[in-house]
């Protein structure tokens, strides 16, 4: 993994916090914070695309597929960190 990739890995992972706060009204930490959870959803957002498509054999590839699943990771982040904070 080469610098270039990773600081597209880091913006899309920002713009992927930011929106999911945006989604996630009420549950949202901040704009830092919510950048921060969205560079680490993007992870979660990678594991949980690569288990989908190697369960059902659909690939979501490209640089708008890493964006999907970078958000849909930051939004069950941002939803386990609002379960928490009820707590």
């Amino acid at each position: 993994m080469d610098v270039m990739s990773i600081a597209i890995m880091l913006v899309i992972g920002g713009v992927a916090g930011w929106l999911a706060g945006l989604l996630m009204r009420g549950s949202g930490l901040g704009l830092i914070s919510n950048i921060i959870v969205g560079i680490i959803g993007s992870v979660i957002g990678t594991i949980v695309g690569d288990f989908f498509a190697n369960t059902t054999g659909m690939q979501v590839d490209g640089l708008m597929g890493t964006f999907v699943w970078a958000v849909i990771g930051a939004i069950i982040l941002l939803f386990l960190i609002s379960l928490f904070k009820r707590v």
